[in-house]
């Protein structure tokens, strides 16, 4: 598998006190696309609290946390620190 060239991948840091974080990885992805974070599929049948947990709890710096899902025809990686990948499929 080749990796995706770097204008495909965007970088994206990601609030992690903010109450239903994954509601952001909607409109990062609405922003992507052009459209309004409400004509997209909901990120709950996605990840339902998983990032939530994450920066809510988060384990030990050491552990390097990541999570890597798909939505909306992205590839999306969230670090605990909040750093966040979007890499079009």
């Amino acid at each position: 598998m080749t990796d995706p060239p770097d204008d495909e991948i965007v970088h994206r840091t990601l609030e992690t006190d903010r109450e239903q974080p994954v509601v952001q990885i909607a409109e990062v992805v609405a922003e992507l696309e052009g459209k309004s974070h409400e004509q997209l599929t909901t990120t709950y049948e996605h990840l339902d609290h998983v990032l939530e947990y994450l920066f809510t709890t988060p384990p030990v710096p050491e552990a390097q946390v990541e999570i890597t899902f798909s939505y909306e025809g992205y590839r999306i990686t969230v670090e605990q620190d909040g750093s966040a990948q979007f890499v079009k499929t």
